[in-house]
């Protein structure tokens, strides 16, 4: 009896499309959202790849954002490769759709996060037309002890918009917006939420040091702001060790605390999601809410394909703690 419970829990999640039992399409830092009928990803590529559907099982690639990098980011960050850019992220704010982006050189410091507005995400829409804003914050080497990538909107609990982003260095940021979002509220020196303590860090543009932490996403649930992250490292095919960590505060300017009562910004952080024999490595995720079910959406190395970045969706559950449980397909 038991043996047959499981199997039919399998299959009703299998028919509501929980689990990643979708195509397995490559992507990198993935963030996605629902317009009307349509759910939309965008992640890292050329001219900022997007991926539509209907289901979340079938991809569609659509045209990309960008036809070139804007004339502001290519002056600011030259040794960019060309219509290259990383980590978006995606919000409906004020009645339309705002997509923050990075631009850098991997490896370094030398970074700018710059936005970009749309009306509508159908392409087919005659009100369809990404509009760049411009830089909303830079980086420089041997000048910020941060690194102006992995952008993130938050919105708290008066509607006041903040941004977190970072990697490596002095780790994750925070820093509170304007109303319109086209620049920081407030002068630096900004708040530093995440960290990993006692590894070294550089602030030159030759080296990130050590302190492999990255891919920020803020996410409210119950009376906790939650702050996922990504130890470790990326994009190494096989060699990837990514893995998601978290904690939590009840102010979005924290402390982010773990399990264990340490802050994030002093090198705490508990395990969400690590790789195992079938994915090298897990992380840059972002969690969505679709039909009263929350979402984890994130990248993974995938050991059947070498190593190759596939894109994941999971159903995120709460324990009786309110820490977050990634119930994985198998």
């Amino acid at each position: 009896m038991r043996k047959w419970l499981g199997l039919l829990i399998i299959l009703l999640f299998a028919l509501r499309g929980y689990g990643q039992i979708a195509p397995l399409i490559p992507v990198h830092d993935p963030v996605m959202i629902k317009q009307d009928s349509l759910y939309y990803i965008f992640c890292t590529g050329r001219g900022i790849t997007v991926w539509s559907s209907k289901d979340r099982q079938t991809w569609k690639r659509e045209k990309p954002v960008f036809a070139q990098t804007p004339d502001w980011a290519a002056k600011a960050i030259p040794k960019a490769r060309p219509n290259d850019f990383w980590a978006p992220d995606i919000s409906y704010y004020n009645g339309k759709y705002h997509l923050f982006y990075a631009v850098s050189v991997f490896g370094k410091n030398t970074s700018v996060i710059g936005l970009a507005t749309n009306k509508t995400l159908h392409a087919d829409s005659p009100d369809f037309k990404w509009e760049d804003q411009g830089e909303i914050i830079r980086s420089i080497p041997g000048q910020d002890h941060f690194n102006a990538i992995d952008p993130n909107l938050i919105l708290d609990e008066k509607n006041v918009p903040w941004l977190s982003f970072g990697s490596f260095w002095d780790g994750i940021k925070l820093v509170k917006l304007s109303a319109d979002l086209k620049s920081p509220a407030q002068p630096k020196p900004w708040l530093t939420i995440a960290n990993r303590a006692g590894l070294s860090h550089s602030s030159n543009d030759t080296t990130a040091g050590r302190g492999a932490i990255e891919g920020p996403f803020i996410f409210k649930h119950a009376q906790y702001y939650y702050l996922f992250v990504s130890w470790d490292y990326c994009c190494r095919g096989p060699k990837s060790n990514y893995k998601m960590m978290i904690g939590r505060s009840t102010r979005i300017t924290g402390p982010y605390l773990d399990r264990d009562g340490t802050d994030m910004a002093k090198g705490g952080g508990t395990l969400v999601l690590a790789g195992d024999k079938d994915w090298y490595g897990v992380g840059h995720n972002a969690v969505c809410t679709f039909d009263g079910v929350d979402y984890l959406v994130f990248h993974a190395y995938d050991a059947a394909d070498n190593g190759r970045s596939k894109l994941r969706i999971e159903p995120l559950m709460w324990d009786k703690d309110g820490w977050p449980v990634v119930q994985t397909a198998k």
